[in-house]
This record gives C-alpha cells, structure tokens and sequence, in this order.
C-alpha cells in the first residue's frame, strides 16, 4: 500500500466517524468525468490527491470543521460548492481591488466568520493555505495552513490541526506569496496595461 494509498483509507476510517458541522449523513463520490468539468471552468487542473478525495471519499462532508465543499454542486448544508466559490471570489476581487483572490487558489472548506481553508493549485505540493479577512486588511488575511494537501489531511486525521483545542494559540505563518500572485490585479496594473487601438 502507498503512502497515499494509506491516507486516503485513514481519512476513509475518520470520515465513517466524525461528521461535520451541517452535515446529516455522508456524501456519495463524484462521477469520473466531474473533476475535468470543474477543470475545465476553474481554467486549471487540480491536485491529484484533490481529485482522489472527491472520486474515492465523498463530494464534501468530511473533513475538521464544516467539511470539506463539493466540488461542483451545492451541498445540503447551504455552503456554495468549491468552484462556484472560487469564482465569487475572483468575480468579487475583480470588483474590489483591494481585496483581490489569487488565482489558482481553491477554497475547499469553510470555517465559518469568512474564513477558508484553500488548496494553491499552482504549488507543486498543493499548499493548503487559511483565508482569515477578519483583521480587515487583505496583505494580512493569508497564512500556510500546511506546506501540503497531504500534510493538512494527516493534521486532520491525526488531530493535531491548529484548529484543535490542544493546540489553541499556535500562530500559522503569513503567505508570503499573496503579493507576488495578486500584482497584477491591482489598480497600478490596470493603469499599466497598454491602451488599446480603437
């Protein structure tokens, strides 16, 4: 058995008997074609171990807190799906600029106050970072929840996520990518782009 292999039965294992917040019973696996139709409108491929979750576990419902989100449809908790989501998101960053979303980043479960945790599916390693608007400044709302999917699963399995009440206080790193990855959706971007012939 490969080390993901073994995870995957271990969140498999934890699934079956932690349900989370606004969930009544276990969500069945996507079909194969749903993770390349999700693709397909993010514009981006998915982490495979992403994919994996949604098409051997469940679509959304398992997961610390409130779950991990469906991928494409709205789940019975009321949540937006990942995609539908991430999209709000852009469309919302693109309307306010001083509160731009990165692109690639996927919100993949909600913790309630506006707070996500989100695959950057543009890490190799699939970093899962935390979403936390609440201190009202968007250069300070980004941190490393774990350097990888991989390793924010294990957290979870293994209780040892700082969103634990043992580990209540521990302090996540900032992202310091944010700015790099949202430069050019600022407003001194738009002001660089060249004008166009009419």
């Amino acid at each position: 058995m490969t080390e993901i292999e073994q995870l995957l039965a271990q969140v498999a294992a934890k699934a079956g008997s932690a349900r989370p917040w606004g969930w009544t019973s276990p969500s069945a696996p996507v079909d194969g074609t749903t993770p390349a139709r999700a693709e397909a409108v993010l514009g981006f491929p998915l982490p495979s171990l992403l994919s994996d979750l949604y098409l051997r576990m469940g679509d959304g419902g398992f997961g610390p807190e409130y779950g991990l989100l469906p991928l494409l449809d709205s789940p019975p908790s009321g949540e937006p799906a990942a995609v539908a989501q991430y999209l709000a998101n852009r469309e919302d960053g693109l309307k306010d600029p001083e509160w731009p979303w990165p692109e690639g980043v996927l919100p993949i479960s909600h913790w309630g106050c506006a707070m996500y945790a989100c695959v950057d599916c543009r890490s190799p390693q699939a970093t899962v970072l935390l979403f936390e608007p609440n201190a009202g400044d968007a250069d300070h709302a980004w941190f490393v929840d774990a350097p990888s999917l991989t390793d924010w699963l294990r957290a979870w399995v293994d209780g040892t996520g700082w969103y634990e009440e043992a580990n209540e206080g521990v302090e996540l790193a900032p992202w310091t990518d944010f700015p790099i990855r949202t430069a050019s959706s600022g407003p001194e971007a738009a002001d660089a782009a060249p004008a166009r012939a009419s």
